[in-house]
């Protein structure tokens, strides 16, 4: 590894591996939400052999998942922040050496999304964007752990837009977010030409309010949302339900 707060864990998926800040890592919220794209939890899942991308991927960790999920999935992440990009590409050369299939079905490109080229010849675009407005939550001390939380060069609509560029028609755009950007999402997407079809919540604990919402839109589709039955995380005596265990792999 380039950096001794880097870490090497196994994702669970496939024996495919990341390599991770030893600040921060990734959430729940990157399994929900590729398990959610997956149609694990209800939504329409991405078809086998598709093309899809993955905007703000981070180190990664979606697009592991989801070539782990969806068979001879081909797809593509986008990073804005070299470090993350770096561990990414990093991880890549690691997971190749145990599958080599994978050197042609995973790439990622190092740039801020604006630049994307939208092609319409996506079958699906995930995402797990930054979820806080400039300045709309206290500064992390970690400059690279901030930026990964509020939106800097992209906001929600950016997001939106360059997904609906890059899908074809009756594609899939795949966000995971916090409930209180709600109305902007559904917003955005709509604006961009991508109708919400489905849209799950997920509460910490039974009982309590959600704390992420997991939204699909179709681009070109016609107005019908179908909300889903929520995801539980934590039982009340501490540990992942059963239900998350199975989206993690573990039942």
């Amino acid at each position: 590894m380039d950096d001794a707060n880097e870490r090497i864990d196994d994702t669970g998926f496939g024996g495919l591996r990341v390599i991770q800040s030893r600040e921060f890592g990734y959430g729940v919220d990157s399994v929900l939400l590729a398990a959610f794209a997956a149609g694990e939890t209800g939504a329409r899942a991405i078809a086998p052999g598709s093309a899809a991308a993955d905007l703000g991927t981070g180190n990664g960790i979606v697009a592991y998942i989801l070539s782990h999920k969806v068979k001879d999935l081909h797809i593509t992440g986008y990073e804005l922040q070299q470090p993350a990009y770096s561990r990414a590409v990093r991880a890549l050369d690691l997971n190749i050496q145990a599958d080599s299939t994978l050197k042609d079905r995973i790439g990622f490109i190092n740039c801020d999304i604006n630049e994307i080229n939208g092609m319409e010849d996506m079958d699906a675009v995930v995402s797990n964007p930054p979820y806080f407005r400039r300045q709309g939550a206290i500064a992390s001390s970690s400059e690279e752990r901030y930026l990964s939380r509020h939106e800097s060069t992209a906001d929600i609509r950016n997001f939106a837009d360059k997904a609906a560029s890059m899908l074809r028609r009756g594609g899939g755009f795949y966000i995971v977010h916090r409930p209180d950007r709600l109305a902007d999402i559904i917003s955005a997407m709509r604006s961009a030409g991508t109708e919400p079809k489905y849209l799950q919540f997920v509460v910490p604990k039974e009982g309590e309010a959600p704390n992420i919402v997991l939204i699909c839109g179709i681009k070109a589709a016609g107005p019908e949302l179908r909300v889903l039955p929520q995801i539980t995380v934590h039982k009340h005596g501490g540990g992942y339900t059963d239900e998350v265990l199975r989206l993690y792999g573990r039942l």
